[in-house]
């Protein structure tokens, strides 16, 4: 029994058509850097580029409405162009994707064409900015405010872990602020987003175990105009649980890497005791369980993304994936170095680092679970999605469930 997918012919005719602009638009030997920090001025600004570029195609969203800058395709275009991109490495510079769902199920249309026409199409480079100093796995404790003055509002106060590749990158940021500080928890907030090079806004690399793309973010009386509030001013609850239904997994990924694939060519080339490292019993059987594990964990996510494109409600599903992708990333990395020893510690620039260095970075970037809510907090939402919490709660609207659009 065969259990690969089978394209059709117009969707090969489509992938080479892909092969085709990839290779008369990234010259030979230009990929993505192992270390993200590592990045060059040339590679960066080939990055931004190659982000405008797709925009422009409709291929940086493809599944997205052309009214808004996204190409209108299926998700299997979807699919087949991100196994393309993948498979050459190409350098596309980040930018936080989880805003546009948000002004797809909350914005207003002339919000949908100032701001989402621009992050779909490339043109702007969005840092989320969720977290406060007090506020991480509780993000109803938000302290950062903002305040009527007129038409706008003043907005003061502290955010950070705001993810980025630095800290002048940033066209806007965007994240739940409190406006009334009277009203009770959870309808308090204000879901806004900030020109990230407006006047009083300032961000500051933060020196963390996983790397120094993450940033403290300060607003000293930041002013912003009513447009940049998305939803009713006490509405920043409900509009940032529609950005985390996506974070924690609800899309899913149109397709699922096995991150094992590099071990198990490792092992096959290594040598060991006069054969290769991979004909040791001990060995075999660790490659094989991060093989298998990788392989659920990619499932799990594919599995999602096939609901979300056929715009059936999950609950569980998106946290459940999130509980298994990072705890099998971090069983994976422990496995891959007790297997590979000491010369897995080797960085990137070091003679005979396995993998050029990728798992040194990779290990040093699992280690902190915490990123759009830690492993107890996606436990506790399962929890109460299946009917097992004192509480009970179902999955926020997204686009697939609460909109005509697709995303």
């Amino acid at each position: 029994m065969d259990f690969e997918y089978q394209y059709s012919p117009e969707q090969e005719k489509f992938r080479q058509e892909v092969r085709t602009w990839l290779d008369q638009n990234v010259p030979q030997g230009t990929a993505s850097s192992v270390d993200p920090e590592e990045m060059t001025a040339e590679l960066f600004a080939f990055a931004r580029e190659m982000r405008r570029k797709l925009g422009r195609k409709g291929w940086l969203n493809p599944t997205f409405p052309k009214a808004y800058g996204g190409g209108g395709l299926t998700s299997e275009h979807e699919v087949i162009l991100d196994e393309e991109l993948e498979r050459r490495r190409v350098p596309i510079l980040f930018s936080n994707p989880f805003l546009s769902a948000a002004l797809l199920v909350w914005g207003t249309e002339e919000q949908r064409q100032k701001f989402l026409t621009g992050l779909l199409t490339g043109e702007i480079i969005a840092y989320q900015a969720f977290t406060e100093p007090q506020s991480g796995s509780d993000l109803a404790n938000i302290k950062c405010t903002a305040v009527h003055d007129g038409d706008d509002w003043i907005i003061n106060g502290v955010k950070c872990f705001v993810t980025g590749p630095g800290p002048d990158r940033a066209d806007i940021l965007f994240g739940p602020i409190m406006t009334d500080p009277t009203s009770p928890r959870h309808r308090n907030l204000g879901y806004f987003i900030i020109p990230g090079k407006a006047a009083g806004v300032k961000l500051v690399p933060m020196r963390l175990l996983n790397g120094n793309q993450q940033h403290f973010v300060y607003f000293d009386n930041v002013r912003v105009s009513a447009e940049y509030l998305i939803g009713g001013e006490r509405q920043g609850w409900q509009v940032t649980m529609t950005s985390l239904e996506e974070e924690h997994g609800g899309r899913g990924r149109p397709m699922s890497p096995n991150a094992a694939s590099d071990l198990i060519t490792y092992v096959r080339r290594s040598k060991h005791n006069g054969g290769a490292l991979g004909q040791d019993p001990f060995t075999q059987q660790q490659v094989v369980d991060s093989y298998i594990e990788s392989h659920i964990a990619g499932l799990l996510a594919v599995r999602n993304y096939s609901m979300f494109a056929q715009r059936q409600e999950m609950s569980y599903h998106g946290s459940q994936t999130a509980i298994v992708g990072r705890e099998t990333g971090i069983r994976n990395n422990t496995r891959a170095r007790d297997i590979v020893g000491l010369y897995g510690q080797l960085g990137t620039h070091e003679p005979g680092a396995p993998f050029g260095g990728w798992l040194e970075v990779r290990y040093g970037r699992s280690l902190p679970p915490h990123a759009g809510g830690t492993l107890e907090v996606q436990k506790t939402i399962v929890a109460r999605r299946i009917g097992i919490s004192r509480t009970q709660e179902r999955a926020a609207p997204t686009p697939a469930t609460a909109t005509k659009f697709t995303a």
